[in-house]
């Protein structure tokens, strides 16, 4: 019997694409929608695929507009699109690196102009480098690692605060590395533990003003980001470490976010939610 969780395959560039796959991410969410983001507008960056991708169609489905900042994966994008208008929803697209201010200043204005206003912004896109040890950790990719996965979420959430009311809302991915390490995954893991505390913080920062900032750790999730980042033989095992022995979906995700963004967590801010296939974590 072969020890496979998933067929063997490796991208040669990050953040990957999802058109690649095999077999393709399970974006699809499992309930009917009941308008619980109905006329709300939600900007996602890494919203082109994977988490992102199934917390687009899952928030189109509520009733959401979605706004879609992506790197440069235009296919991806575009089949992103046309998923949340399948779900009688509208969305756009905004190309460019976040860790660049200017891009973030960009996404925000261009959703407030298509779609008037702002509810929901999801910081979500992040990359990862794998190493054998910290002396692999060049100046160059500690850097990247970071602009990505922290000084984007910065960036973008100071765009986004002066459209943001009273009843918005602010969710940060992290990840369970930030819980329980990686020793593979340094710089990333370290990423992932500043986005808990800039969590924490800022939604001790917005309270007053009504906006709640919460985050979701998920484990190991079957993404774009995964064949990207490891070997075939790495990739073919994904997930089988966690308690449930398997690599989650997108879908078994992207629920904590549209519950996150509804009004049923309004007494939740500064918290952070664990779909990680029963890893137990110290949260």
């Amino acid at each position: 019997m072969s020890d496979e969780l998933q067929p063997a395959q490796t991208q040669d560039r990050q953040p990957g694409f999802e058109h690649e796959m095999h077999p393709r991410p399970d974006y699809t969410p499992r309930y009917p929608g009941v308008g619980k983001l109905r006329d709300k507008v939600a900007l996602i960056s890494g919203g082109d695929s994977g988490i992102g991708r199934a917390v687009a169609v899952a928030m189109a489905r509520e009733g959401a507009k979605i706004a879609i900042s992506y790197l440069d994966e235009h296919d991806d994008a575009e089949e992103t699109v046309e998923l949340v208008e399948a779900e009688g929803s509208k969305a756009i697209l905004v190309a460019g690196d976040i860790g660049d201010e200017s891009v973030c200043r960009k996404a925000v204005a261009t959703t407030v102009e298509q779609f008037g206003r702002l509810d929901i912004l999801v910081n979500n896109a992040a990359e990862q480098h794998p190493v054998e040890s910290l002396e692999e950790i060049s100046a160059e990719q500690l850097e990247r690692t970071f602009k990505s996965n922290v000084f984007g979420y910065f960036y973008m959430t100071k765009a986004a605060l002066p459209h943001l009311g009273e009843g918005a809302c602010v969710i940060n991915s992290t990840s369970v590395t930030a819980y329980k390490g990686s020793p593979n995954l340094l710089d990333y893991s370290a990423t992932r533990g500043a986005i808990v505390a800039f969590t924490r913080s800022l939604s001790q920062a917005l309270v007053e003003d009504g906006i709640r900032v919460n985050a979701v750790a998920p484990g190991p999730i079957w993404t774009p980001l995964i064949p990207a980042s490891f070997d075939a033989d790495r990739v073919a095992s994904h997930g089988g470490s966690a308690p449930m022995e398997r690599a989650g979906q997108p879908n078994e995700v992207a629920p904590c976010y549209v519950f996150l963004a509804s009004d049923d967590a309004r007494y939740m801010s500064g918290q952070v939610l664990h779909p990680n296939g029963g890893t137990v974590v110290s949260s």
